[in-house]
């Protein structure tokens, strides 16, 4: 009888391929699968919400009473341009000391068309101290550096021009005397001028500018601290009856108030879905939770970037320098320090902490970490530098804030309202909207909240940071 291998080779496999265990497979039928709540990659560490005072806001309105001030035209002015031509806005020029309130509108334009354009190169002398003040300078874009002489005849650094700044502001004088510092290009610029005489021809042919003109220069300017603020008269040192000054702290006659902002969506759970499948975790809890930290975020994200309560756009323009090359070197974060009493909190896009912490370690530079909510994080100076990814980054560039916060500080606070209608978290609340006809369950979250500074010097911010 002939034997054939290959049948008893294929009667081997057969029997080893069949099983002779459960398969796992199987075997989850009936096991218990461990899982985690739904994960979520959109939570950030969100310090701007952990490191602001709230305040209560009764009313939804928070009113920020200051002192009057007496500053005047300090803001910037803002540009317009066709291919390489650069014009300014006939209107911004109001933003000049002595245009301010100027309601000659033709004068206005006459003046922006005799703007003359320059461009400079990184390292150009724009002007040179002890000059004559001939002309009025727009910087329409780059950096310009303020160089004036120390005690013993060096250089020193006196702050720098950016984008919508101006100087020689007393070229539009009767007396304009001479430039007391010189102005070096720092990047490429460009920069408008209106000469003295093309300002003084168009003053002759506008009586409205002439009135204005004479109107600013005969009245008598306020005596102010260095804030702005009228001043307070004291009298100390004398001896004997002394006549004292009478004195009283004016109030500003229209304070800013804030009202509070929301954020809200509508979350929907079918109604199948929350009866049979709670067990082990709840699925509206779930939902909510979700939902919750989505609101948070965007929360955040208008606290910073939006433009009528955000930290970035109320900032005061006294309080926004640029860097002095680019990157954020110790100098300029010294910088942004000094411009205020009692720094509490530095906060930066990650990308500016990492160009922050670059330019530290070229300088062998170590600063010490501390220990903040259960956190280690960066400091300088003392001050904790904290990561907000919130805070934009475009074309490279970013911003680093500083604030001092609290009210007791005349600080940056945050804004809520607690105690409303079915309040789920401080200042938010989930209300039930009912079932449709497709068995939904609908739930409208809603949160409310602001910001706001309280004094100018609260709040800086250092711009135009290479990352």
């Amino acid at each position: 009888m002939t034997t054939h291998p290959e049948t008893e080779t294929d009667h081997t496999t057969s029997a080893e391929s069949e099983p002779t265990s459960l398969s796992t497979a199987a075997a989850r039928n009936l096991a218990t699968t461990t899982k985690t709540p739904p994960q979520m990659q959109g939570i950030s560490s969100r310090w701007l919400l952990k490191v602001l005072p709230w305040v209560e806001t009764s009313g939804g309105t928070f009113r920020v009473n200051r002192r009057m001030t007496h500053t005047l035209g300090d803001g910037r002015v803002q540009f317009t341009n066709t291919g390489a031509a650069v014009s300014v806005i006939p209107t911004e020029l109001r933003e000049i000391p002595l245009l301010r309130g100027l309601t000659d509108e033709d004068a206005l334009r006459q003046l922006a068309d005799r703007c003359e354009q320059h461009e400079f190169s990184a390292g150009d002398t724009v002007t040179d101290a002890g000059g004559p003040v001939d002309a009025l300078l727009l910087v329409a874009h780059g950096k310009i550096h303020r160089i004036g002489r120390g005690k013993y005849g060096d250089e020193a650094a006196l702050g720098t021009l950016t984008d919508g700044d101006h100087a020689g502001d007393q070229a539009l004088t009767p007396e304009p005397g001479e430039w007391e510092y010189g102005l070096r290009a720092g990047t490429r610029c460009i920069v408008l001028s209106l000469p003295r005489a093309a300002f003084q021809e168009v003053a002759d042919r506008s009586p409205a500018l002439r009135d204005h003109l004479h109107a600013f220069l005969s009245r008598a300017i306020p005596r102010q601290n260095r804030r702005g603020e009228a001043d307070i008269a004291l009298t100390s040192g004398h001896s004997g009856e002394t006549v004292l000054p009478g004195v009283f702290a004016d109030y500003e006659i229209g304070p800013r108030e804030y009202e509070l902002s929301v954020a809200q969506t509508v979350l929907r759970v079918h109604s199948r879905v929350a009866d049979l499948y709670n067990d082990p975790m709840n699925q509206l809890e779930e939902q909510l939770r979700l939902t919750v930290e989505a609101l948070r975020e965007r929360q955040e994200h208008e606290m910073v970037n939006n433009r009528e309560f955000g930290l970035l756009h109320n900032a005061d323009l006294s309080q926004r320098i640029p860097t002095r090359s680019g990157p954020p070197t110790p100098d300029d974060l010294d910088e942004l320090l000094s411009r205020r009493r009692k720094t509490e909190y530095l906060l930066a896009h990650p990308k500016a902490i990492a160009a922050i912490g670059r330019e530290m370690s070229g300088r062998g530079l170590c600063p010490p970490e501390t220990e903040l909510h259960g956190t280690r994080v960066r400091t300088w100076r003392g001050v904790p530098l904290l990561p907000c990814n919130k805070i934009p980054v475009a074309d490279g560039t970013t911003s680093v804030l500083a604030m001092r916060t609290g009210q007791q500080n005349q600080g940056v606070v945050g804004l809520h309202q607690t105690g409303i209608p079915d309040e789920y978290q401080p200042g938010l609340n989930v209300r039930f909207m009912g079932v449709d006809d497709k068995a939904v369950v609908s739930y409208l979250v809603s949160a409310y909240y602001s910001a706001a500074v309280l004094v100018p010097d609260a709040l800086g911010v250092l711009e135009d940071v290479q990352v």
